[in-house]
């Protein structure tokens, strides 16, 4: 009896460990999902800047809780679908919610039809990414605008306003247009930079730290302006490389008669 009591105890330690959650990662992750919801309540009391601030930061700790998992080997299925739920309370609900309180909420039925596309475009943008992880074969690229930066985009448009001490309604067919286009353009098959590649590891020459450091310094003098400008160059990439692309198939030579 003792010794069936021991072999029982030695069959399920190990299952006991393989349902264990890593703690390094998933503590970056909760601290995504509380930027997000937190941008949400200040929202709701009407401190925009705070709201954009909280989703930009959501952003940078979803950023690093990928790259410290695999940083320290401590990928799990749970951290994954952890992830997936942070990423569309953060990136989806907070954003569709800060633009709607800020600006869209006096346009009647279209002012949330406009919030909810974004925050639609979001969850299919991550279902489609979770559903094709397995099959992409080039990682440099992402398709469709990653929701991390269609949320930048939307926060930092907010943050912008406040900046200046321009009122949403003011702004809120600017603001209706930039949540459709941030939907839209999630769910599209455009291409954007992913930035995958870059290995932390790997030595650089000197002016790629130079480079950082001014990056940092121009940031530092204006962050809102910047982020907003950045994000817009980056929301505006993905159409022009479509763009390019058209272009260079038009430049072609046309094929032979006999060629197929």
């Amino acid at each position: 009896m003792l010794e069936f009591d021991h072999r029982k105890n030695a069959m399920t330690r190990p299952r006991m460990r393989d349902r264990g959650i890593y703690l390094l990662p998933n503590l970056f992750t909760t601290g995504a999902l509380f930027a997000g919801f937190y941008a949400v309540v200040q929202a709701m009391n009407g401190r925009f800047e705070h709201a954009a601030v909280a989703i930009l930061i959501a952003m940078v700790l979803d950023g690093l809780d990928g790259r410290v998992a695999r940083m320290t080997h401590t990928q799990s299925a749970f951290g994954a679908e952890y992830d997936s739920l942070s990423d569309m309370v953060s990136f989806g609900v907070a954003p569709a919610l800060v633009i709607y309180e800020f600006a869209l909420q006096g346009m009647g039925k279209f002012g949330w039809i406009a919030a909810f596309v974004y925050c639609a475009g979001a969850a299919l943008r991550l279902a489609r990414f979770n559903t094709q992880l397995d099959t992409v074969t080039d990682k440099r690229f992402f398709q469709g605008l990653p929701s991390p930066a269609a949320a930048a985009l939307i926060a930092g448009f907010v943050w912008v306003m406040v900046e200046y001490g321009i009122a949403g309604q003011d702004v809120r067919w600017l603001a209706a247009m930039i949540a459709l286009f941030g939907g839209l353009t999630m769910v599209s098959n455009f291409r954007f930079y992913s930035g995958k590649e870059i290995n932390l590891r790997k030595s650089v020459p000197f002016f790629v730290i130079l480079l950082v450091v001014l990056a940092f310094v121009l940031v530092s003098t204006s962050p809102p302006e910047v982020l907003f400008g950045v994000f817009v160059l980056y929301g505006l990439s993905g159409y022009a490389d479509a763009l390019r692309q058209l272009l260079h198939r038009k430049k072609l030579p046309p094929l032979q008669g006999g060629e197929k």
